[in-house]
């Protein structure tokens, strides 16, 4: 009892540590954009402007796919050069604020332009919508980028013994800012979404300043300056070694596949609950801030998990419960079956970034270990084009079926989801192998 009691509070230690805690509250800021852009206020905004039918409403989910593809599009170019830079300079801090101020000034236009009405039309939408669409892309691509290096600032921060429960706080702390994020909802005027962008960004600059002044980059010789483009020699090399990294490289397909559920049911996760399953706007807020919850205790949980069986088996534990959560949001009838899908959803989210962050941090070499960050955040996005790709394109082509559309469009996660976990177990012979 005493060696459990020491244990607690020497977490506690680690957990309230000035860098730690620094760290973890830019996962708290940041989360607050994620969840009020991306998967709240944006979606409905969007809605807002084009839905006003069950086929419009179709319409609105294929925009809002395509606005996260493209986002994503960028991050596969740019996502494995970062990851290189890393390797390089070692720097990490310089980026993250200089990525997160990108992302905080085109979420504040976001609002000022949301909120104005301009003549004439471009590509058959609004010029106003237009420019908050291209906004939103850059302020995703920017949050995004950031994350390529804030996620290889944590292998600086402590063992490796503790890097499951490191991973798990910081997630955990990061749903936390989903509830701040959400506090701003009862201010919003109804059909005026737009007015959640603006306090959105400063909620996000505000929470990032511990870590931009409370943490510093673990110093590290240098390598002679080279052209930004010419990392993707380096990572070309590096995938020709692809035989000495064989472990890496399979993960990295079974996330891919698991991602792409993930990061499309993110995105299309509000205008489904509202046009498929008949949420109201604050019936899904009430069903989302449940989802957190589920999240925070999930990240705590699967920290410990992840330290105690092993990551590769708590990945996988992850991605049975994503298809269970699925299965019951594709067929689900009533409002009853859905809040158990977001709860088993909420959990599965905030444990893949635990459990995955670390496996990558036990599997990847010091020496190229922003590299294969890099490859990681890149990994994931393209999976984030295909998803909302393929989601929107059945919205798109069944539209005139309504919400069946939406319903076959979610199913096709549960695929995606399945090859996943195929590939996980393929990776768990291999280390038997090994």
């Amino acid at each position: 009892m005493k060696q459990n009691s020491k244990k607690w509070k020497g977490n506690l230690g680690l957990y309230f540590s000035v860098p730690v805690l620094s760290w973890a509250l830019y996962d708290f800021a940041n989360t607050i954009f994620s969840s009020n852009i991306n998967t709240i206020f944006f979606p409905f905004f969007l809605q807002e402007q084009i839905g006003d039918n069950a086929v419009l409403d179709q319409i609105a989910s294929t925009f809002i796919s395509y606005a996260n593809a493209m986002a994503s599009l960028f991050l596969v170019l740019f996502s494995p050069l970062f990851g290189v830079m890393i390797d390089r300079t070692g720097r990490m801090k310089k980026y993250i604020v200089i990525f997160t101020l990108i992302s905080v000034l085109s979420t504040f236009l976001m609002g000022v332009f949301g909120g104005v009405s301009f003549d004439g039309m471009v590509l058959g939408i609004p010029i106003s919508l237009a420019i908050v669409i291209v906004l939103f892309v850059i302020a995703k691509f920017f949050y995004h980028s950031s994350l390529v290096f804030y996620d290889t600032m944590m292998s600086g921060l402590g063992t490796k013994k503790q890097m499951p429960l490191i991973s798990g706080f910081g997630v955990a702390v990061g749903y936390l800012g989903t509830l701040m994020g959400l506090s701003i909802y009862p201010f919003i005027s109804k059909g005026s979404s737009h007015e959640a962008f603006m306090p959105t960004a400063i909620l996000f600059l505000v929470f990032s300043l511990p870590l931009f002044f409370l943490v510093k980059d673990a110093p590290i010789t240098q390598k002679a300056k080279q052209p930004f483009l010419s990392g993707y020699k380096e990572i070309k090399a590096t995938f020709k070694e692809m035989r000495s990294h064989r472990l890496i490289f399979t993960f990295m397909i079974a996330y891919f596949f698991l991602n792409d559920a993930i990061a499309t049911t993110i995105g299309m996760m509000a205008v489904y609950a509202k046009t498929v399953v008949g949420f109201s706007s604050s019936g899904f807020i009430l069903l989302y801030l449940v989802s957190t919850i589920s999240s925070i205790a999930g990240s705590f949980l699967f920290g410990y998990i992840t330290q105690s069986k092993g990551p590769r088996p708590a990945v996988t534990y992850v991605g049975v419960l994503l298809m269970v959560a699925l299965f019951i949001a594709v067929f689900a009838q009533t409002a009853l079956w859905f809040w158990i899908a977001g709860s088993m959803f909420g959990i599965s989210l905030g444990s893949m970034w635990v459990t995955s962050r670390t496996y990558i941090i036990e599997l990847t070499p010091e020496e190229k270990r922003g590299q294969f960050f890099g490859l990681f955040a890149f990994s994931g996005k393209v999976s984030s084009i295909i998803g909302p790709l393929l989601y929107g394109t059945i919205t798109l082509v069944f539209h005139d079926l309504g919400t069946l559309a939406s319903r076959m469009a979610l199913g096709s996660l549960i695929i995606m989801t399945a090859i996943g976990l195929g590939f996980l177990f393929k990776l768990k012979k291999l280390e038997e192998v090994k």
